[in-house]
């Protein structure tokens, strides 16, 4: 793992150079928001070393605490860390185009669910397993390394594990917070320093403006029960803004935003959310999808549902990132932030053993295949997109002899 100084920190890297990695995992990114977080951990710490363990906890962290979609905003995080607003916007295209180019065209060709796919896609869930088990490993090493942080580990898997869905996300991170500041205040004057994001103020500023404008739009979209087009926009925006915990719960508030009001059937809905469980990146891409599909839409409207379903979330983003850097600053705020870091830990650990696994290894052979994309993962010889490639054979195989 590389080490990055503050100089490192604020280079500008390549637009193309960014946009590769990003394109990489969007076509690689199986298995939803918690193994994300695996394959980007992978991905840029350990392979690239673009950043510390460190500093992508507290990434990580931040994106945590606000609503939207956690990896897509995580993936913008880590590409302004590399190469300022050109990254940013060249992480979030590698990693939503893919996904979002099969939701689009499904919705185009009216294609619903995948066909006869079970096995190739209980291999690719498998896969999720084993990359975010690797992850898991990697932050308690990194950011676990003696027993106080691996307590409050601890303390944030029985936290998470106990409360469901975003209050446990943020009881944790807050919990997490003042252990650290309690017992980790030796830590203070030790603590490497944050390494912050080149973002110029102007750009929050703007960014916060801009945020208060589209709040205004979407409030009036939808109180003002706008129909046809501008209704589904409005529903999108809506739920762009205010979902708090990740992609699996955007799905169930379009489904109150656009399918309730009348702006797309049911039918077409559920066969979206199945493609979107399917495929590789952020499963916000299923705004595509809806937009494609709509009576009133087409691939202008699909393209325009896709930003607006991003667009608030990132607004926020950006027009918080520079308040969190100055808190970062604070020599009081370090062993809060160790705490946090340790507890998110425990955070995607829960996940884990709570969300990832009941749902993925339903059989000896899917447990198989997760162990064997562990193994993978930790050789550091095979790339991802084989790893996720045999993971999918593999499934397929099995299905096809009985052995699923």
């Amino acid at each position: 793992m590389a080490a990055h100084s503050s100089e490192a920190a604020t280079t500008q890297h390549g637009f193309l150079e960014i946009l590769n990695a990003f394109v990489r995992l969007g076509l690689t990114s199986f298995g939803g928001p918690t193994a994300h977080i695996g394959y980007f951990r992978t991905a840029f710490v350990e392979r690239r070393g673009w950043l510390t363990a460190e500093t992508f906890g507290q990434y990580f962290a931040f994106a945590s605490l606000l609503p939207g979609p956690t990896s897509s905003q995580l993936g913008m995080l880590v590409g302004l860390h590399r190469g300022g607003l050109r990254g940013a916007a060249a992480a979030w295209l590698g990693f939503t185009l893919p996904s979002a180019f099969l939701m689009l065209t499904a919705g185009l060709l009216g294609l619903g669910l995948l066909g006869n796919a079970e096995g190739l896609l209980k291999g690719l869930a498998a896969a999720a397993v084993g990359v975010v088990a690797h992850a898991v490993w990697g932050m308690v090493r990194g950011l676990c390394p003696d027993l106080r942080r691996r307590l409050i580990a601890i303390a944030g898997f029985v936290i998470t594990a106990a409360i469901a869905g975003a209050p446990g996300q943020f009881l944790t991170l807050a919990i997490g917070a003042g252990l650290g500041w309690l017992a980790l205040k030796d830590l203070a004057a030790d603590a490497p320093a944050f390494e912050p994001a080149p973002l110029p103020r102007r750009v929050s500023q703007t960014a916060l403006v801009a945020l208060g404008g589209v709040l205004v739009v979407t409030l009036g979209l939808v109180l003002g029960g706008a129909t046809g087009l501008f209704g589904l926009v409005g529903g999108i925006l809506y739920s762009g803004t205010f979902i708090v915990g990740g992609g699996h719960v955007v799905l169930p508030l379009l489904e109150s935003t656009v399918v309730q009001p009348g702006h797309l059937s049911s039918e077409l809905f559920l066969a979206g959310y199945g493609l979107a469980q399917a495929v590789p990146g952020p499963l916000f891409t299923i705004s595509a999808f809806l937009g494609a599909a709509a009576p009133s839409g087409g691939l202008v409207v699909s393209l325009v549902c896709l930003v607006a379903i991003f667009l608030p979330s990132t607004l926020l983003m950006l027009a918080a990132l520079p308040h969190w850097q100055e808190l970062q600053k604070l020599p009081a705020m370090r062993p809060a932030l160790a705490g946090m870091s340790a507890a998110v830990t425990g955070l995607l650990a829960a996940a884990l053993v709570f969300l990832l696994i009941p749902k993925a290894i339903t059989s000896v052979a899917t447990a198989l295949i997760a162990l064997a994309v562990l193994a993978f993962v930790f050789s550091g010889r095979v790339p991802a997109w084989v790893t996720v490639l045999v993971a999918a054979a593999g499934g397929a195989l099995l299905d096809l002899v009985g052995l699923l």
